[in-house]
């Protein structure tokens, strides 16, 4: 049984670490004042390639590089004023 324990515990671990690194993302995400699933669409948009892993990382022990990540990314978000409700007519 010790080894059926060990291969599941192999692909939790995974699971495991992935949710870790997006609640610390999320965490000094939202205290620039956005959301996590907000900042990871602005950093595709910006075309910054970090994983999860290297974004947790650098938000954990980089605060002054997140926030020009934070920044760069904020840049490349279209503004909530330019949206426009298509109306029926």
């Amino acid at each position: 049984k010790a080894g059926q324990y060990a291969y599941r515990d192999r692909k939790v671990k995974k699971r495991s670490f992935r949710a870790l690194w997006i609640q610390r993302i999320n965490a000094a995400v939202r205290a620039e004042g956005l959301t996590y699933g907000q900042f990871i669409h602005a950093m595709k948009l910006a075309n910054i390639d970090l994983d999860r892993k290297v974004l947790a990382d650098i938000a954990m022990h980089e605060g002054e590089a997140f926030s020009a990540l934070i920044a760069q990314a904020k840049a490349h978000l279209p503004n909530e004023g330019d949206r426009t409700v298509a109306v029926a007519a």
